[in-house]
């Protein structure tokens, strides 16, 4: 018995690529923000392309709080939902390609989420990273930390709750 050759790198890539693009684009603020999302193997990384309309002083300029508070957010969000459907993708229950609206998981519900400024988000392109503490099959705790120049020099970090929806739905 032969078994079938694999499918080329790049076509499992863009399959994957695409399911992710469609599960951050199904959210209009997202969308709004400008919000973008590279993976690299199952790990994300959030991009918020710096725009004048984020500025919340313009005498410092520094980015609003309520914008690194909702990039954050969003951060964690996406990473909770892609973990739920990257998990579906790899054991087969998801075909990549038929990824569309009513195939992408519920997003999490938000219980809790606290901020820490740890600097004024300066005029330019922020990236954040979320790391999953604990995801359990009704609640999950989120750590998140964003940067701008240096990954080292965090800006903000936050910590958040959320009520995970119910496989089936």
């Amino acid at each position: 018995m032969k078994r079938p050759a694999p499918e080329p790198v790049q076509v499992v890539k863009q399959r994957r690529d695409a399911a992710l693009s469609k599960l951050v684009h199904g959210v209009p603020y997202i969308r709004f923000l400008g919000i973008e999302f590279e993976r690299r193997g199952d790990e994300l990384t959030a991009i918020l392309p710096f725009n004048d309309m984020l500025i919340g002083d313009p005498r410092l300029p520094a980015i609003h709080g309520g914008v690194t508070a909702a990039f954050l957010e969003v951060t964690a969000i996406i990473e909770l939902g892609w973990s739920v459907l990257w998990s579906k993708i790899e054991s087969g229950q998801i075909d990549p390609e038929t990824v569309d609206a009513k195939h992408l998981p519920r997003l999490p519900k938000t219980i809790d989420f606290t901020v820490d400024y740890l600097r004024s988000g300066l005029p330019r392109d922020a990236y954040a990273r979320a790391r999953i503490n604990r995801s359990g099959r009704r609640y999950a705790s989120v750590h998140v930390e964003a940067w701008q120049d240096n990954r080292s020099r965090l800006f903000a970090q936050a910590t958040g709750h959320f009520l995970m929806p119910p496989p089936d739905a």
